[in-house]
């Protein structure tokens, strides 16, 4: 009797300090994900809640995916990662992936600044800031790519619009944008940053999606994705296009509930477990 063979992924959903959603419904992204590897046969999937034990993991891992609000690789950790993907290992981050360490700027604590470190640099991309909670429309750049296959040529969502900024533009790919000439996020609202380098030369697009290959493996990021509950809610404020009164939803979901989102995350998945050439 034979036995299929199994491919192992493991994902990372987690806040920081450790135990933090973070403003984030971590259990909830941890389900979806959980439900969505669930579709694939021949997955098996580890958990964790941060990178600290990424070295015991990544042995016979095939697929990271990461939903994470804090936890970032350190300068340790960034070298093994890195290796990893020169091997033929894949990395699907989403959403707050791209974030990691603020740090304040000046006396008041209240103003942070995100801090660029060898996290991004594996990754390719570095977030600076996101508005309110607005509606946006997501242009699909590339159709004909395994990660966009059966979505629309353009579709909307109600998420956090983040602003990244390419750390390898000549090298990545880019398959998904949105049109945004200014960061419309009223004063004292998110994090500040020196100059908006999220923004593509036409003074316009900015990118919310792109993958890079890094030796035999590669790294694909999506930046949508924000969700959060009663519990975990710390959205001060929303954009007209959610809520006339600026009232925060209390329970969030967002792009989670639509079906480019989903098909975006099974592309992922089936792009992270397919068999390397």
């Amino acid at each position: 009797m034979s036995t299929a063979q199994s491919t192992r992924v493991h994902l990372i959903t987690g806040g920081y300090p450790a135990g933090s959603p973070a403003g984030h419904d971590m259990d909830y992204a941890r389900l979806r994900l959980l439900q969505l590897l669930g579709e694939t046969p021949n997955l098996t999937t580890t958990v964790g809640n941060d990178f600290s034990d990424l070295a015991k993991w990544l042995p016979s891992c095939q697929l990271v995916i990461t939903y994470v609000a804090g936890p970032h690789l350190n300068d340790e950790q960034s070298p093994i990662m890195q290796q990893w993907l020169e091997d033929g290992g894949r990395w699907l981050g989403l959403h707050g992936t791209s974030g990691g360490r603020a740090a304040p700027v000046g006396d008041d604590r209240r103003v942070r600044k995100m801090v660029k470190t060898s996290h991004h640099a594996v990754l390719g991309s570095f977030f600076l800031n996101h508005p309110p909670l607005c509606k946006f429309r997501v242009e699909v750049a590339q159709q004909d790519h395994l990660l966009t296959h059966g979505l629309p040529a353009s579709f909307e969502v109600t998420d956090e619009l983040y602003l990244i900024e390419l750390q390898e533009p000549a090298s990545s790919q880019i398959l998904l944008t949105t049109q945004l000439p200014a960061d419309p996020s009223p004063p004292g609202f998110g994090f500040v940053y020196d100059a908006d380098t999220a923004l593509l030369p036409d003074g316009k697009t900015r990118v919310l999606g792109y993958t890079r290959d890094i030796g035999k493996g590669g790294v694909a990021y999506i930046a949508l994705g924000h969700c959060h509950s009663p519990l975990n809610n710390v959205q001060p404020f929303v954009d007209a296009s959610v809520e006339e009164s600026g009232t925060t939803p209390v329970s969030f979901r967002g792009s989670w509930e639509t079906a480019a989102f989903a098909q975006l995350v099974r592309n992922g998945i089936a792009w992270g477990s397919a068999p390397a050439v």
